[in-house]
């Protein structure tokens, strides 16, 4: 091969590997999967939520931490007017069927329990997420009243500068000025 042809060539292959290269190297993504966890800052049982879809781990009475689910995609970059919808089912009173003297999973406490689960209620909100950088899980905290706030961050509860260091036991009103 003339040695003109062969530098032709080389050179060709050179455009096509620098090519093929810079088409390999991707961007940054702009959404991150994020994982969910929640707080339950109430004497109600948080028996299921979501965050636009993405499934939550049920949370106790004044329980919460501990237990991520996955996941809610966010955008790596925080800008204003981001919002989160948040749909909750909520048990109003759920060490009742403890103290039910019905043998468990009996026919009486089966329809006990129909009855019981008929005062469940179902809520939606939709909430302003809060300025972040670098976060770690998306952290939803479940409020007297049926006040839903997020927290997006690294530092966990509990810790100096999480937003939502409230008390799991809240004390709750005996009315609400939402409700």
């Amino acid at each position: 091969m003339p040695k003109q042809l062969n530098s032709r060539v080389q050179h060709a292959l050179l455009i096509a590997v620098a090519s093929w290269i810079s088409g390999c190297t991707a961007a940054p993504p702009e959404n991150l999967p994020t994982p969910i966890e929640g707080y339950n800052h109430t004497s109600a049982a948080i028996n299921r939520f979501t965050v636009n879809g993405g499934g939550g781990p049920n949370i106790g009475p004044h329980q919460g931490g501990g237990k991520q689910n996955c996941c809610v995609s966010l955008p790596t970059k925080w800008r204003p007017g981001l919002k989160v919808v948040i749909e909750w089912e909520k048990d109003p009173d759920p060490r009742s069927y403890g103290k039910w003297p019905d043998p468990l999973f009996s026919d009486a406490w089966r329809r006990r329990m129909a009855e019981h689960e008929a005062h469940y209620t179902h809520h939606r909100a939709v909430v302003e997420l809060e300025p972040y950088g670098e976060f770690g899980s998306l952290d939803v905290h479940f409020f007297p009243c049926d006040v839903v706030k997020v927290a997006t961050s690294n530092a966990t509860y509990g810790q100096p500068g999480y937003r939502h260091n409230e008390p799991l036991n809240m004390e709750e009103p005996t009315t609400c000025q939402n409700g």
